[in-house]
């Protein structure tokens, strides 16, 4: 098989092993004796609604689901809304409202299944008495460009939202709550996916405050005084007491998959781990100089071999280019690598998305630093714009799938034929 196909097959392996409807029927809980309510949050969601409508044997009495724009799959008893990502907007706002509307005055008899993926954090914005949806855009932003990682951006979400950090879970008492989550996060922390709305929150207001002093973030007195006093829910709080939660699908799975596709093909494969954080272009050059130290010594693996990662990385954005963490891990992984032959990579978002671009990723091969001077491309230049978008785009080199209706972060296989 072509390295460039054979790339491509790993990552749809990836992608497929995670969608909702091939995942999500196996961790479906046991009828209630009262009403059955599906509410949830994602990119993923719409597919797992619809995924849990196929699957599910009793009545649903209401249901509201929110997923990105683009993302909707049509349901017959749950009703599928769409906002905005990864910067929230007011139809987000208003779905947030709904639901907690929709849970209010459950019964201890009653169950609430909560259809929760990536991205879930964006898409449930409700921010706290004093704290406007503007001021919470222009606070993602500023996260989103800082270069800090998912966990630290999710702890500010939680302390400055009226959602996040429990209070779904909360609102739902005293019915039971089962939460199915397909993660995004490195670790799978359930804090971390989707900002944790039905879990117990163990950071605090001054974690939150913490990471908007460390990367220098102005925020106005009131904001910082809302952010200071906004307290999640915590463990042992007797309201979360009947709430479940359960991963579905996780990104160490969907590596797995790709590595099991890989070696059907008669090449071997390694996982390195599904958690690697950092600056993408940090990331980019170590890899590469392990992807050369297999090609050169044979260390620590012979090739032909694939080397599989995921997680997700940051970009801290400095240039005006189009940013995307997998397209800049991509074009300093090239850079590193010097047009070296016999290695190739692909890294994309497993949801579709790249940033805030509607591309997954890209692809490197041999050639790809030759062809782009060729064309009056500066690579290093490129890179040092955070502009890796633009850079694979010129080159015909982005990875573009459309909305995959799942997520499990980031994919990274680099190929090393020999």
């Amino acid at each position: 098989m072509e390295p460039r196909q054979l790339l491509e097959k790993m990552f749809q392996a990836a992608v497929r092993s995670a969608l909702p409807e091939h995942c999500l029927k196996a961790h479906l809980p046991e009828l209630p004796c009262g009403r059955v309510v599906v509410i949830g949050a994602g990119k993923a969601s719409a597919a797992m609604a619809c995924a849990f409508e196929e699957a599910w044997t009793g009545e649903i009495s209401a249901g509201l689901v929110v997923t990105r724009y683009g993302y909707e799959v049509p349901c017959r008893r749950i009703d599928i809304v769409s906002a905005a990502h990864p910067v929230p907007d007011e139809a987000g706002r208003h779905a947030a409202r709904r639901m907690l509307e929709l849970v209010d005055g459950l019964t201890p008899d009653d169950l609430v299944v909560c259809l929760i993926s990536g991205g879930g954090s964006a898409l449930l914005p409700l921010p706290l008495p004093g704290v406007t949806l503007e001021e919470k855009q222009e606070l993602s932003r500023a996260l989103l460009a800082c270069g800090a990682s998912i966990s630290e951006i999710n702890c500010v979400r939680r302390h400055l939202s009226a959602i996040k950090g429990g209070r779904l879970a909360a609102a739902c008492h005293p019915a039971r709550v089962v939460t199915l989550a397909i993660s995004d996060v490195p670790g799978d922390g359930p804090t971390d996916i989707a900002s944790g709305p039905t879990v117990a929150d163990p950071t605090t207001c001054a974690d939150a405050l913490a990471v908007i002093d460390r990367y220098g973030i102005k925020l106005p007195d009131h904001l910082r005084q809302c952010l200071g006093s906004g307290e999640s829910v915590k463990p042992g709080d007797p309201r979360l007491a009947r709430a479940e939660f359960r991963l579905v699908a996780t990104p160490q799975g969907a590596l797995e998959a790709a590595a099991e596709t890989a070696r059907r093909e008669g090449v071997a494969a390694y996982i390195l781990s599904d958690r690697i954080e950092g600056e993408a272009r940090e990331v980019g050059k170590v890899m590469a100089g392990l992807a050369l130290q297999v090609a050169r010594r044979a260390e620590p693996f012979q090739a032909p071999c694939v080397l599989l990662s995921g997680g997700e990385t940051t970009v801290t954005v400095k240039g005006k280019g189009r940013g995307g963490r997998n397209v800049e891990f991509l074009l300093a992984l090239a850079v590193a690598l010097d047009g070296a032959k016999g290695i190739y990579a692909l890294a994309g978002d497993t949801d579709g998305v790249d940033g805030q671009e509607e591309v997954a990723g890209g692809i490197v091969t041999p050639e790809l630093l030759k062809r782009a001077w060729s064309l009056g491309i500066n690579p290093r230049a490129r890179l040092d714009d955070n502009d890796g978008h633009g850079f694979f785009e010129a080159l015909g080199e982005s990875l573009v799938t459309g909305p995959t209706l799942t997520n499990v972060n980031d994919f990274r296989a680099i190929l090393v034929t020999g």
